[in-house]
């Protein structure tokens, strides 16, 4: 199974979602997971993996790793070419770097190029930035290019989307 996952933060909880599905022309996922997260740690600028991780932990302590083929974060893995980790980064040093993280971004950053792949999909003009561990950022982009989906966000990520911005 392969999982993709978003938080959404409030005053006082984040609602941490995943989706899970098996192929990447999907077009629903297999099975929405929701959890509410309490005593989440305060945004600090450079720092926003100790506040997302703890959120995306907490619906994997119901999966069993083995189980997982690959994670799809909202973010980055690299957030520069010196490779310094973003959430998805940590999230792979997390799981003892055996599941491929992918991270799909929506903005770039001035100075990560080098492990950064580009992705153009439906009619849209804007790219997905799209960065990987433990898989070839190549066979990610590649990936993120065949999902279901007309729009530039495919139809997987924007349920997710939804379903975290969902009060």
């Amino acid at each position: 199974m392969k999982l993709a996952f978003d938080v959404q933060y409030y005053e006082t909880y984040a609602k941490s979602v995943c989706i899970v599905f098996n192929d990447w022309q999907d077009e629903t996922p297999s099975e929405i997971i929701i959890k509410k997260v309490h005593n989440i740690a305060p945004y600090v600028p450079g720092e926003f993996y100790k506040r997302e991780l703890p959120c995306i932990e907490v619906i994997l302590e119901d999966i069993h790793p083995n189980d997982i083929e690959l994670i799809i974060v909202d973010g980055y893995v690299y957030l520069n070419d010196d490779k310094k980790l973003g959430l998805g980064g940590y999230l792979y040093e997390k799981l003892n770097n055996n599941i491929p993280i992918i991270g799909v971004a929506k903005s770039s950053f001035h100075d990560n190029k080098k492990y950064v792949r580009e992705v153009i999909r439906g009619e849209s003009t804007k790219p997905l930035y799209i960065t990987a561990v433990g898989l070839d950022v190549d066979k990610a982009k590649n990936h993120i290019q065949k999902m279901h989906g007309e729009f530039r966000m495919p139809s997987l990520l924007q349920i997710l989307d939804s379903k975290t911005k969902e009060k």
